[in-house]
């Protein structure tokens, strides 16, 4: 069947979600606290479960409507990434945000892959902290790892200053903290049986920053991207194989909707 022809008329990315995107802002961290040790951090953790709302429930690999729980995260985790998430890239007239595209379980679905579990890096020593940029990564801890500290520490580091778990405060309190971490706040105590080396909260939000905004954009097949609304967004046509009639008409708008790796076609007008 031949496709509808689909004509985007992309809204101009609000200064809102692209100053979100872009790092959530320069202004100076509002919050100085020390290290949160892992023990404080356990502590803190209780009764989280009833939190993961159903409105954030991830899709199933490979599906973009099917609910399904967090496979790697816990229940007090995977609610705090989904508030966060939906901070870092909100819904806004451009499109829907981190939730709607299911951007907390495409993160929760790589934790379980080679890259999730540090295989396809370089993790032998030495790890100097101190060494510059060029030299690359130079902490011991996987995505997995970098994930289960950052998040164990920044749960219990909000409920130390606030008295409230993440998902509960308002969305400026939640940008205000989430600047703390962008500007390296506060660090993680390390897992004492692997490093001692603490987490910079500045690492743990990157890492997040940039895991959300791969899970708004990738092919829905890994987990994000649902409905590939993420493409309709950015005019983007997807995994399709032939583009030979349209490569030399630069001033014309490609006019198909995005079609995923595993035939998914958006919803489109």
């Amino acid at each position: 069947m031949p496709d509808t022809l689909h004509r985007p008329h992309p809204a101009a990315a609000s200064p809102t979600r692209r100053h979100i995107v872009q790092g959530l802002g320069t202004g100076a961290a509002a919050l100085a606290v020390s290290s949160i040790t892992p023990a404080q951090a356990a502590a803190d953790q209780t009764g989280a479960a009833s939190r993961a709302s159903d409105a954030a429930t991830p899709a199933r690999p490979g599906s973009s409507s099917a609910p399904d729980a967090p496979r790697f995260f816990s229940p007090e985790q995977f609610a705090f990434l989904c508030a966060a998430c939906e901070r870092i890239f909100p819904a806004d007239a451009s499109g829907p945000g981190a939730l709607a595209l299911g951007v907390p379980h495409f993160i929760d679905q790589q934790m379980d892959t080679p890259w999730g579990r540090g295989e396809l890096w370089y993790m032998q020593g030495p790890h100097r902290t101190d060494a510059p940029a060029n030299l690359g990564y130079q902490l011991p801890y996987s995505p997995q790892q970098i994930y289960k500290i950052g998040l164990t520490g920044v749960i219990a580091w909000v409920r130390q200053t606030h008295q409230a778990a993440f998902e509960t405060l308002t969305p400026d309190v939640q940008d205000t903290i989430l600047t703390a971490l962008e500007q390296n706040a506060t660090q993680f105590a390390g897992q004492p049986a692997l490093s001692p080396v603490p987490l910079p909260a500045s690492t743990f939000f990157e890492q997040l920053r940039s895991d959300t905004i791969e899970g708004a954009f990738a092919d829905p097949l890994h987990g994000g991207n649902r409905h590939l609304a993420g493409w309709v967004m950015m005019g983007f046509p997807g995994a399709r194989g032939d583009y030979m009639d349209w490569v030399d008409r630069y001033d014309t708008p490609y006019p198909y909707g995005p079609v995923s790796i595993t035939g998914e076609r958006a919803e489109h007008d």
